[in-house]
């Protein structure tokens, strides 16, 4: 394998340095993620199993959804309120045993007034019993590819082996948004009034909701043992981010922390073209051909998501096997730019080959073959294996 380290000069921008002002939250545990491109920002204990709170309720609300494309619920269904979706406390739509609410109310007073029972009449219509409907979330979880969440209740409510990853809650927040784009609109609901008796319990509690920074979902969470914790995402311009934050000692330092990283997310990073399809990024030997290098060359248009702030010059590394054996066909994959921005994962990029290169005829390959042996011999044997 030969590894080339360069600054490359053929890319416009891969020749500027980028690095991002670092962003050290209060939060005891975070995610933030680029919707657009998957590129992880910050991940601080993001894959800990953690006590979710109300957050784990978008598993909830994921597999409602989930209900209803498949036709097992409907918006306009009603559902009957059991004793045992009466009986929770904390956060709740103030239902009572006996009566019938509509889906569509049920899930608006999930996302809005974070209703305990208001998920307990759900999963009860979906699965028979609370308990079935969670080892029926753990298993979709997982089936989803979140591999730190297992579930205990429907919604939250504190209960030993009740676990999300922050990461897992950022999963479950794109898949929401990217699958179900027709009910995501609720997420921003900021005022749900289902029972005028109870007036005060109606607006939601996102801080960021109306401060004009594009947040527009989705769920916020405490407990004692949880502390203050939020998933959010925010859109501006073609970009949208979504961040976790957990283990926050206040409602105050939650939205004071959820502002800062949302200005921040949006502030150091941002969506940069690197290089066009078929630019020629370094010449690779080749091994028996009528041409003794071949060019290695862009296969597709690069854009990343960088840091804009310059400090260090971005890393870069062309990698192939090489000498590379012809013959070569134009567009053949012959190696691989790996693009490593500081803080932030690599990117591999796939290099092709910018011509064809055939074989030496036979008299070449002759040549070939007696300069590699003067070559072997002038450097002498290979050394022993220790």
């Amino acid at each position: 394998m030969r590894v080339l380290k360069l600054t490359l000069s053929a890319f416009a921008l891969l020749a500027s340095s980028v690095s991002a002002q670092a962003f050290d939250t209060r939060a005891s545990s975070a995610y933030v993620l680029d919707y657009n491109t998957g590129t992880v920002l910050m991940a601080k204990k993001a894959d800990q199993p953690l006590p979710p709170a109300s957050m784990s309720k978008l598993m909830t609300l994921f597999i409602t959804f989930e209900a209803i494309e498949n036709g097992i619920l409907d918006l306009d269904q009603e559902l009957p309120v059991s004793a045992a979706a009466q009986a929770y406390g904390g956060s709740t739509m103030f239902l009572r045993a006996g009566e019938r609410v509509s889906v569509e109310d049920l899930i608006r007073g999930i996302i809005v007034l974070s209703g305990n029972d208001a998920c307990v009449v759900l999963a009860e219509a979906m699965a028979g019993t609370e308990a079935r409907f969670a080892r029926k979330m753990t298993m979709r979880a997982q089936q989803l590819g979140m591999t730190n969440s297992t579930f205990t209740n429907s919604n939250g409510w504190p209960k030993a082996g009740h676990r999300m990853s922050m990461r897992d809650l950022g999963l479950i927040a794109s898949k929401l948004i990217r699958g179900y784009p027709q009910y995501y609109p609720m997420f921003a609901q900021k005022e749900f009034l289902f029972d005028p008796a109870e007036s005060a319990n109606r607006l939601n509690q996102n801080p960021l909701l109306g401060l004009g920074i594009g947040a527009d979902g989705l769920k916020t969470g405490h407990t004692q043992e949880a502390g203050y914790g939020l998933v959010g995402s925010a859109i501006q311009g073609d970009r949208r981010i979504i961040f976790v934050l957990s283990g926050m000692d206040t409602a105050a330092e939650r939205a004071r922390e959820s502002e800062s990283v949302t200005n921040w997310a949006f502030r150091q990073f941002a969506q940069t073209d690197l290089g066009a399809k078929g630019i020629k990024i370094a010449d690779a030997p080749v091994s028996l051909g009528a041409e003794p290098t071949v060019g290695l060359t862009l296969d597709a248009d690069v854009s990343l998501l960088l840091p804009v702030r310059p400090l260090e010059p971005l890393k870069t590394e062309v990698v192939y096997s090489g000498p590379i054996k012809a013959p070569i066909a134009k567009g053949d994959q012959i190696g691989e730019l790996i693009i490593s921005p500081e803080g932030l994962a690599e990117t591999r990029v796939p290099l092709v080959a910018d011509r064809d290169v055939a074989k030496h005829g036979f008299v070449g390959r002759v040549v070939a073959a007696g300069l590699h042996l003067v070559t072997r011999i002038n450097n002498g044997p290979a050394p022993e294996a220790s």
